[in-house]
């Protein structure tokens, strides 16, 4: 059953099939994943991964630029910049990666990645929804939205344990704040819930401290200067779930007793909830007295407690400490965390390289990525959890293989979503390898087209899970997590 051929109207008779047929489907997810967790790492890739480190480069980075460069091409389409050699022989990537290239023998890169919406869709590539359109990009509340597969780790962790508290660190979160919260004009789709719920939304974060990074940005009619926290932000900056800030004028011991007081009216209250997600207020309110309660949170978030050196290599910008905040997280005990490079307040910010496109990403983007992603690595690997920790470092498309002159604005790449280029590290991903390929002027797969849909079947394969499973929309229908899709084998090790 798919979602444009279920009915709208359910019967008891129906809804109650359907309710068995969830249960079964979902059965063994329990199952598989301790079979998973019991197996020697070197057996197999099936559940490898423990917990998942996502790094969003949204607006779209371009495949010449980063991962796929072709030297040989015309001057009008291979750019401005040069490829530079890798820890792996025979592999370049953009003159611009510096340390990335010194792991690069870490790093599965996949060069053919494409698929048919050429918009700005983060909810696609982290949901793997069959269509999307620019309604559903610019509204995170449109009711034809599918969960993330954060959501999704999330709900089927809860399933398994209905009565559980929720975790002292979430499993979902997002730095280093809420998606497109700072866009100003637009706010899109994401990581969210979707069909599932806001309850099951990422906790997400907030920075507090000063932006150091100042820069020109193009405001439609005029070049305007804008603080920039990917550029740059001060060391005393740091990263606050809102939820845990609590009232300082309230004590633990009054806060528990209006949390009991609050048990006691809902147990006179009826329960209508169906065999669907739990109720998303519920789970807001659980999760927020969770935080309030528990210091975990916090310690976790305290990027002071690091060395100076190695915050420093990641890079004293907001996607650099963020992502250092987001491994302490991980070793914390969350299962998903999300690093965003995000758009600030004005269009063509972010990857989104429309103009000024090699200022931007010389001067901005590459250097603040290769820092982030050559740390994590590096220290994932230190400390003993890469062998368990999936990195993807994904965009939403590429951009166009031809630069565009703007003159005034500089040169500029468009939307491409026929070919592109995503990097990925971690449990059970192939080290040192690249997959499939483009032409020789990036504008179309060559060989072994990849969508999004087939890199959420892989990144549950190596989480555990079975891509097939269902899960129930908002009127209870069961749907797999993935329609279509596979396991994209020949990114495993």
């Amino acid at each position: 059953m798919t979602r444009d051929t279920a009915p709208t109207n359910l019967s008891r008779r129906s809804f109650g099939v359907m309710a068995g047929s969830l249960a079964a489907a979902a059965s063994p997810i329990t199952a598989l994943s301790k079979a998973a967790a019991e197996r020697p790492l070197g057996q197999s890739h099936f559940g490898r991964a423990k917990r998942v480190m996502l790094l969003y480069l949204y607006g779209a980075a371009a495949q010449h630029e980063t991962w796929d460069p072709k030297p040989d091409a015309p001057a009008e389409i291979r750019g401005k910049f040069n490829p530079t050699s890798t820890s792996v022989p025979g592999l370049q990537i953009c003159e611009h990666l510096p340390r990335v290239a010194k792991i690069a023998d870490k790093l599965t890169l996949v060069r053919s990645m494409s698929h048919p919406y050429n918009i700005h869709s983060a909810a696609y590539t982290m949901s793997g929804i069959d269509k999307v359109d620019i309604p559903m990009e610019l509204n995170p509340f449109d009711a034809r939205h599918w969960p993330s597969f954060g959501s999704v780790l999330d709900y089927l962790a809860t399933k398994e344990q209905p009565t559980a508290p929720p975790p002292a660190i979430p499993r979902n979160i997002c730095l280093p704040f809420r998606f497109s919260s700072r866009a100003g004009e637009f706010t899109r789709g994401g990581p969210y819930g979707g069909f599932l719920g806001r309850g099951y939304d990422p906790v997400c974060t907030e920075f507090a401290g000063k932006i150091t990074g100042k820069v020109g940005r193009w405001r439609g009619n005029a070049m305007q200067d804008v603080d920039e926290p990917y550029l740059g932000i001060d060391p005393a900056g740091r990263f606050v779930v809102s939820q845990a800030k609590g009232d300082t004028a309230m004590s633990l011991d009054q806060l528990s007793s209006r949390w009991s007081l609050l048990a006691k009216l809902q147990h006179e209250q009826l329960d209508y909830q169906t065999a669907a997600a739990p109720r998303g207020h519920d789970r807001f309110r659980e999760m927020a007295y969770s935080l309030l309660t528990s210091d975990r949170i916090k310690a976790a978030l305290d990027i002071g407690q690091e060395k100076e050196s190695l915050r420093e290599q990641y890079g004293y910008t907001l996607f650099g400490q963020a992502t250092l905040a987001g491994r302490r997280l991980l070793e914390a005990g969350a299962k998903l965390v999300t690093v965003l490079w995000d758009e600030i307040k004005t269009a063509n910010s972010a990857w989104d390289t429309h103009f000024h496109h090699y200022e931007r990403l010389q001067d901005e983007l590459l250097p603040g990525l290769d820092r982030a992603l050559s740390a994590l690595i590096a220290d994932l690997d230190e400390r003993g959890m890469l062998d368990d920790t999936l990195v993807l470092c994904i965009t939403e498309h590429g951009r166009t293989p031809r630069v565009h002159d703007k003159g005034a604005n500089g040169a500029g790449r468009e939307h491409w979503s026929d070919v592109y280029s995503n990097a990925f590290a971690g449990a059970g991903i192939r080290r040192g390898s690249v997959v499939g390929s483009s032409d020789k002027h990036g504008s179309f797969v060559q060989e072994n087209p990849i969508s999004p849909k087939d890199i959420l079947c892989t990144i549950y394969h190596l989480l555990g899970i079975d891509a097939h499973t269902m899960i129930p929309d908002r009127l209870g229908r069961p749907l797999p997590l993935v329609t279509g899709g596979r396991v994209v084998h020949e990114m495993l090790s």
